[in-house]
């Protein structure tokens, strides 16, 4: 089966919520000012992309390759990243809001989200091993079963993570946040 690949080319203000993208692979192509909201990109892959002012809320990503793709000032909520492909998966998130995302059992490994709105987001059994939150709010976003080992919580806020059902050796959070680490435990702390 032959795939039509599209190379070094830039897609600006283009709406996709009615037509789908007319390739099946993207390298090194840019995405700007794009409306994706709840279109399908299914089967696609990205290598080497970047997504910037886009809106690909509710977006569907089945079986969709995302290879080192950087997304920046984009609106991503509601997305199941996991139904993407794991294969090369490696993906930064700047200034976006992923508010509602779902992350089950990816390898997030050193993923970067900086200055992103993460909230009532799912990492249940992911591998944020070393990954950096960067500036994020977490709010009842879950963490459950996820490997947070060396993960930066430092400047992130409103998160509540129980350490006694994640790992969390040698993650760094700061004070006054890190108090989300008890509130599992119904403490009141003055």
């Amino acid at each position: 089966m032959h795939k039509e690949i599209s190379r070094n080319s830039t897609f600006k203000g283009n709406d996709y919520t009615e037509r789908r993208l007319p390739y099946s692979e993207y390298e090194k192509c840019q995405f700007i000012d794009c409306n994706f909201a709840k279109a399908d990109l299914g089967e696609i892959n990205f290598s080497e992309c970047t997504f910037e002012n886009c809106n690909l809320a509710n977006a569907k990503l089945d079986h969709t390759g995302l290879k080192t793709v950087r997304f920046k000032d984009c609106k991503l909520i509601g997305i199941d990243f996991s139904a993407g492909n794991d294969f090369l998966f490696e993906v930064s998130f700047d200034d976006c809001n992923l508010d509602f995302s779902f992350f089950y059992k990816k390898k997030l490994k050193k993923t970067l989200f900086r200055n992103c709105s993460i909230c009532e987001a799912n990492f249940t059994e992911a591998d944020l091993t070393q990954a950096v939150f960067d500036d994020c709010k977490l709010f009842r976003t879950v963490f459950l079963r996820s490997n947070l080992r060396g993960a930066d919580f430092r400047s992130a806020s409103r998160y509540s993570i129980d350490p006694d059902s994640n790992v969390v050796k040698g993650a760094k959070f700061s004070y006054p946040d890190v108090l989300g680490l008890l509130d599992k435990y119904g403490v009141d702390i003055s």
